[in-house]
């Protein structure tokens, strides 16, 4: 598992902001757009296409992807779909999966991609939409378990893939859902910042969730600017760090959670 982005929707640094950690020299304080990368037994699988989606995977030296697989609909998750078309070569369609309403959103957002006709000059990805409706399936080599959570008034999805759970964007997660985000080897969790905000955990909130869920490491991810890497983490308890971009993991091998 590659963290490809681990910043909020205006990354990090924000534009015209001379702040410290705009400045910082660490590039752990550098921070695109979320989104990560899982691969096993052979599938490798896009977790949302950020509009520098093109830069993410430069950076992490991915050459080809088998899908890719969306959380929810805002900007900062899908505005890099058009820099699929790489991965559409000599007449390759790319799966797209995500929720109904999600999909929707894709469409409306890039009605390009979906007007018909003949794809010339490679000016247009090639993208099969593939609605989820189902708690749990398979992408080539990958199962994956659907967890609802809260962002804000919508409901979106958190992924699990065996003992790893990807939950980003969320303030809220009922009861169903953290029972199958339980007996974790690595959990990856929203958390913007320490002031309260209406649709994302704050570093507390999330660290309470995380001391209820009880996974083996944890990282937090959806930062700010107002997150310094190195002042924020070393306050972190033991276990819990922070994400951050081109972060690689490998992650224990356990069956989902029933």
């Amino acid at each position: 598992m590659v963290v490809l982005g681990s910043g909020t929707s205006n990354g990090v640094p924000v534009i015209g902001c001379d702040c410290a950690v705009c400045t910082s020299p660490d590039p752990r304080d550098r921070r695109t757009r979320p989104s990560i990368l899982v691969e096993a037994g052979g599938t490798t699988v896009l977790v949302d296409t950020t509009p520098e989606m093109r830069l993410q995977c430069v950076a992490a030296g991915v050459r080809s992807i088998d899908a890719v697989l969306y959380t929810h609909e805002h900007a900062d998750h899908i505005y890099g779909l058009d820099d699929t078309r790489v991965f559409c070569a000599r007449g390759r369609t790319l799966p797209v999966y995500g929720a109904p309403r999600t999909l929707d959103a894709v469409e409306r957002a890039f009605g390009y991609i979906f007007a018909g006709g003949p794809l010339t000059g490679g000016g247009r990805p090639s993208i099969d939409l593939r609605p989820i409706h189902r708690r749990c399936f398979s992408i080539g080599a990958i199962s994956f378990e659907v967890v609802p959570i809260h962002h804000g008034d919508l409901e979106i999805h958190a992924y699990r893939v065996g003992a790893f759970a990807y939950v980003t964007d969320v303030n809220r997660i009922e009861p169903v859902s953290r029972d199958r985000l339980r007996g974790l080897d690595t959990l990856i969790l929203g958390a913007l910042r320490d002031r309260p905000h209406p649709t994302h955990f704050t570093i507390a909130e999330a660290l309470d969730v995380i001391a209820d869920l009880a996974p083996r490491r944890a990282y937090l991810t959806h930062l700010c600017h107002e997150v310094g890497h190195v002042a924020v983490e070393s306050r972190l308890p033991p276990g819990v760090r922070l994400a951050y971009d081109g972060l690689a993991l490998e992650v224990a091998d356990a069956p989902p959670f029933p």
